[in-house]
């Protein structure tokens, strides 16, 4: 691997993904969006994608711009709840749609980058996660075609209290895109508080990251005590600059009444 990981423009960055891909995508609502990235597939066409992360954007934004274009096939994630669009292709049969836990998901990105094949969790047993049966597409009359099927269940007695726990599969992605506030030409990545949650599971699950950064600095700039993941998790590195941070969802609290004075 290249020690000096960067390259010049999104574009090029994304350039080699094909149709069909599987991309494991950082971000948790709109917090550490790729959105350059993302972008950057969509002007180039890619479609049929097969999608892994927390969840799909929203519309216009995020992952919500390949949606919304018609450019994923397939959707692996935690939380979908923000996205009409993605609400209405999954109803009508355009999208398919694997739901899990959050934890669980996390835990599949990080065991996909850690050469773990699978594992055994107790999330999701006693449920549909493990007994099968969630929908996973429906047809245009909105009929359920495909549901989850059965996962292996065994009994383990960790601390010596027995319990379910049910077998969950690594994900390993052919592809993974961040976004970073900082990184070296090495790849070393800063996240900037919220921005790291999924960011460096997803990094660590696909077969080629891309990373986009906002600031791009030279080996030895980042302390090795602030690396929150090492470069050799990074395959390419783009400078994008200060990104536009959009906001889900604004709460306005109204201020107390002053003292002495009626509510």
């Amino acid at each position: 691997m290249a020690m000096d990981k960067t390259v010049a423009s999104a574009a090029q960055a994304v350039a080699d993904i094909p149709d069909g891909a599987s991309l494991a995508v950082g971000g948790f609502g709109l917090s550490g969006n790729p959105i350059q990235l993302i972008e950057a597939v969509l002007a180039q066409g890619t479609k049929d994608l097969e999608i892994t992360s927390n969840n799909c954007g929203v519309d216009g934004w995020g992952l919500g711009v390949l949606l919304s274009a018609g450019r994923i096939a397939k959707v692996h994630a935690s939380y979908v709840g923000e996205n009409k669009e993605f609400a209405r292709q999954y109803l009508s049969g355009e999208l398919e749609l694997e739901l899990m836990p959050q934890g669980t998901l996390a835990e599949k990105l990080r065991a996909g980058g850690s050469g773990v094949a699978a594992f055994y969790t107790r999330t999701g047993t006693g449920t549909q996660v493990a007994e099968g049966g969630l929908p996973q597409r429906y047809d245009a009359a909105g009929n359920v075609v495909q549901a989850s099927e059965p996962k292996e269940v065994r009994t383990f007695s960790p601390g010596g209290e027995a319990g379910e726990y049910v077998l969950e599969e690594a994900i390993v992605a052919d592809y993974a895109l961040i976004h970073a506030a900082i990184g070296d030409t090495h790849g070393n990545l800063v996240f900037h508080e919220a921005a790291r949650q999924f960011s460096p599971v997803a990094a660590m699950a696909g077969k080629v990251c891309i990373a986009q950064v906002e600031k791009l600095v030279e080996p030895g700039r980042i302390n090795p005590d602030a690396v929150h993941l090492p470069g050799v998790y990074v395959h390419r590195v783009v400078e994008v600059g200060q990104i536009e941070k959009r906001i889900e969802k604004r709460t306005v609290r109204q201020p107390a009444p002053a003292a002495g004075s009626e509510a």
